[in-house]
């Protein structure tokens, strides 16, 4: 498989000469319509209301970061991207998986492909996608349980009936890391195309004994069936492995420096695989001319492992001693989740509505265990370091659970004439959860049933048709199960479903069709609030209501024809309701990011990044001791050079200024540092 991967990848990134002035093929016409974009500028989404709707007119903050922009800066997982949309801070998922905080709320769990449930732990990959979506603030009325920050919503590219294209890309970094992938889209007849994306990694980075590889492909097949219907058929192979990092330790309630590549782990021990099958059937079509339909049917079967041995404490002294554990944890799971839709259009009383019905269905089922490890030292001695040996005897955790949900919900969005626009809706989700943690001796069962109902409001203001003034409110939850239902403890078992609610005001401003400014004010609440224990990340507490506050501010587009931007700020207050000297983890107070292209001619164009991210606690915040990451300010830039009308060019530098920085964390004694100055060459050929 890899070596078909490769070598197809490789063909691709061969220069061409059959490619003038056309679009590549991200940009012709898909016969499965999933929103359009314009360079770094998107206008609208089928995601945010499962409408088509243009962004102006959705009453809550949406970051879209297009396939241009990803390309431009040579990003290359969902961490870079989220790196550079302010209210998102990303975390290190403990070296195997995605993991972020939006608005406060941390999450494993609330990601989305093509608007569909895409909740298992892994690290996802770009190569095949359109654009990625940030949607802020709770979203139960269109995505279900969680979500209570926001959702990261990833689009795929589709095919094409309009002609035949292809690119290829390889790069390579100054780690040593380096890739290829191809993208082709050829028609199949006229109402027929077959689009097939495919990368293959080798990992590198700037830590001690960190490797690994990832490679996936992804064929797609749409068809034009006629009288208004598409047809869909998805499936993406992903086969991921590499060495499990979680970073760094603490010293005195601060990340212990002078250690920025060592490894704190074993090699040859810490690794997490992966191997996901993921199949997607969608169909959209029109009962009337007013009348559309869709329906999208995933299964996706995924088999994971990842065995850690990490820092569980800090260090005694900056050459002392760091305490060491360990497990190893595999998963199975499969899910199943069919989603159907109907959007009506029509006119009543001389109000425009579009009335958007759904009805949602899922079944996932998981079986996890987890070994913890014996190792022959327990502390690893930083002035004589040696690697201890470890073992894995006995099982800790032995856990399969049944999960099965049903939501209904409607929506309906009113236009008042010109100036004024409703978007209301309600959402009924019943959340089954079913298990047995087989590990206790006799087995102990653990089952809960949630029943919520989920509103959302928008009410929007057009003072002219290319601004909105707008205000907010929307609610979600979380059953205690958690993200990844692992079990349910015999308390929780017995405690409501997490609660969150959202109150925002915002204005939304097409200065240009091509370049626009957002601008919003939020307060988010949390209810039955647990979070993991700062001394103790394996134990889970109850920390009440929690509240984050807050400004976000974003402007992407064209400043001028030969000059894009896409740049954004956010100010976040988090902390315990009643008890201000507790700060939420994983939350600075201020982020500022801000990407630049500009090209001084058709050939030659210049890129230019900067990421400011203020101090923030790696844990929430309940003692004197919680460990704080310094504020850092990354500047990055890029070099682009157009070899031909079929061949261009790009180094990316990372870290210009070599600015010594920790990225990330998962707790207090876990912490990412940020890579030193390095650089990436990127050949890219289209035809």
């Amino acid at each position: 498989m890899r070596i078909l991967l490769v070598s197809a990848s490789l063909a691709m990134a061969t220069p061409v000469t059959a490619w003038a002035e056309e679009e590549p093929a991200t940009q012709l016409a898909p016969i499965i319509v999933t929103g359009q974009s314009r360079g770094y500028i998107a206008l609208d989404s089928v995601t945010a209301t499962r409408t088509d709707t243009p962004l102006i007119d959705v009453p809550q903050t949406v970051n879209v970061v297009t396939r241009a922009q990803l390309d431009d800066q040579a990003l290359h997982s969902l961490g870079d991207v989220l790196r550079y949309v302010p209210g998102t801070t990303v975390g290190q998922g403990e070296g195997n998986r995605d993991q972020i905080t939006l608005r406060g709320q941390n999450t494993t769990a609330d990601f989305f492909l093509d608007g569909v449930r895409d909740d298992v732990q892994y690290f996802r990959g770009l190569y095949n996608l359109d654009r990625v979506e940030v949607l802020k603030g709770p979203y139960a009325l269109i995505f279900g349980r969680g979500g209570g920050g926001g959702i990261i919503n990833r689009v795929q590219k589709t095919p094409s009936a309009g002609g035949f294209s292809a690119s290829g890309r390889a790069s390579a970094s100054s780690f040593g890391a380096w890739d290829v992938s191809a993208d082709i889209n050829t028609p199949l007849g006229d109402s027929a195309a077959f689009r097939i994306n495919s990368v293959y990694e080798n990992l590198d980075n700037h830590r001690d004994f960190f490797e690994g590889e990832r490679y996936a492909v992804n064929p797609y097949v749409a068809i034009d069936l006629g009288a208004g219907w598409q047809a869909g058929l998805s499936y993406e192979y992903v086969n991921d492995d590499r060495v499990t990092d979680r970073g760094i330790p603490s010293l005195g309630g601060a990340p212990i420096t002078g250690y920025r590549d060592r490894f704190f782990g074993v090699p040859g021990v810490n690794r997490t695989t992966l191997e996901a099958s993921i199949v997607k059937l969608r169909l959209d079509g029109a009962l009337a001319d007013n009348v559309q339909v869709s329906a999208t049917v995933l299964y996706g079967d995924y088999d994971k492992l990842y065995t850690n041995v990490f820092a569980n404490g800090s260090a005694t002294a900056q050459n002392g001693t760091v305490p060491f554990s360990a497990y190893t944890d595999p998963t199975d799971r499969q899910n199943l989740l069919i989603q159907g839709n109907l959007v009506w259009e029509n006119s009543v009383g001389g109000m425009e509505h579009k009335v958007l019905v759904g009805l949602e269905y899922g079944v996932q089922d998981s079986a996890n265990q987890r070994r913890n490890g014996v190792l022959s030292n327990t502390t690893f001695n930083l002035a004589n370091p040696v690697f201890p040996t470890v073992t894995f005897p006995a099982l800790s955790r032995d856990t399969v659970s049944n999960v099965e949900a049903v939501s209904v919900y409607v929506q309906d969005q009113i236009s008042l004439g010109d100036r004024f626009e409703i978007v209301a809706g309600l959402r009924y989700d019943r959340f089954d959860i079913d298990g047995v943690d087989l590990q206790p001796n006799p087995d102990r069962r653990f089952a809960r049933t949630d029943e919520k109902v989920s509103p959302r409001l928008g009410l929007i203001y057009k003072p002219r048709s290319n601004v909105s003034i707008y205000g907010s409110y929307s609610q979600s939850f979380l059953p205690r199960s958690g993200d990844q239902f692992l079990s349910l403890t015999t308390t929780q078992q017995n405690l409501e479903p997490e609660e969150f609610t959202n109150h925002e005001i915002g204005a939304k401003w097409d200065i240009r069709p091509d370049l626009n400014f957002t601008a919003a004010v939020f307060r988010l609440d949390r209810t039955n609030a647990t979070t993991p224990d700062p001394l103790n990340p394996t134990v889970t507490i109850n920390v009440g209501e929690t509240r984050t506050g807050g400004v976000e501010l974003a402007l992407t587009g064209r400043v001028r024809s030969n000059w894009q931007i896409s740049g954004g700020y956010s100010w976040l207050d988090a902390r315990l309701q009643g008890n201000d000297s507790v700060r939420l983890a994983q939350t600075p107070k201020q982020q500022f990011s801000v990407w630049n292209r500009y090209d001084v001619s058709r050939r030659l164009g210049f890129g230019l990044g900067v990421i400011h991210q203020s101090s923030q606690f790696a844990a929430i915040r309940t003692s004197a001791t919680t460990t704080r990451l310094p504020a850092f300010t990354r500047v990055d830039a890029a070099v682009y050079y157009r070899v031909s009308d079929t061949v261009q060019l790009q180094l990316n530098i990372e870290n210009l200024l070599d600015t010594t920085y920790f990225s990330d964390a998962h707790n207090n004694f876990n912490i990412s540092t940020g890579a030193p100055l390095n650089a990436r060459l990127t050949l890219t050929s289209r035809f």
